[in-house]
């Protein structure tokens, strides 16, 4: 399951995705930069332009709009309207893809790319983790810090990663809930879901 990758990705530069690219790896690298994925999270959530997310996201304009054309020619977000704003004129997006990947679509991906994603992932939940420590965030009483290794059949192996993937869909559902009592002036602060469920190795013979 892919959730929230970081490793830098380049559509071609004239918009065309390569031959035969399957949706899932397009999804793939379209998320695979931080900032796109959380834009791609706002825009399933509600229409926006770029300024809205800018701000919304304390991120440079510019950036954030190379970032949703980015998604656009991803074929992951769409124009829904413009509107003329302060001599100007504003494009609004909606989501037209989900931002993750279910267990099928993130079989299907090039191993390569799989394993490419895999690492960045981990990685920025380990960079996510110590920032949360510096700033004193993993000391507060409501976190969730579990770990529990288990012993499994294939059976249960996927029963459990069907689990997890119902419970990321309900965490989206909450984000948006959160999202709609944000503009009815609610405060929102920043958190993250990491879901691990992976093959141990099987301990070294003495």
């Amino acid at each position: 399951m892919l959730t929230m990758p970081t490793t830098s990705a380049n559509p071609s530069s004239n918009g065309h995705r390569p031959a035969g690219e399957t949706s899932e790896a397009r999804i793939a690298k379209a998320l695979a930069h931080p900032l796109r994925a959380r834009i791609l999270q706002r825009l399933g959530e509600r229409v926006a332009s770029p300024g809205d997310l800018a701000v919304e996201l304390g991120a440079p304009l510019g950036v954030v709009s190379y970032h949703v054309r980015m998604l656009r020619d991803y074929d992951c977000v769409e124009l829904v309207r413009t509107e003329p704003r302060r001599g100007a004129l504003q494009h609004f997006y909606k989501a037209t893809a989900r931002p993750n990947l279910d267990e099928e679509q993130w079989r299907t991906l090039p191993s390569g790319l799989r394993r490419e994603l895999t690492d960045e992932t981990i990685s920025e939940l380990v960079s996510d983790l110590a920032a949360a420590a510096d700033a004193g965030h993993l000391q507060d009483p409501e976190i969730v810090l579990k770990r529990t290794p288990l012993e499994l059949d294939e059976r249960g192996f996927k029963k459990l990663n069907r689990l997890l993937a119902r419970t990321l869909d309900q965490a989206l559902a909450i984000a948006a809930e959160s999202a709609e009592r944000r503009n009815n002036g609610a405060e929102t602060f920043p958190t993250e879901v990491g879901i691990l469920h992976f093959k141990r190795a099987e301990p070294a013979a003495k």
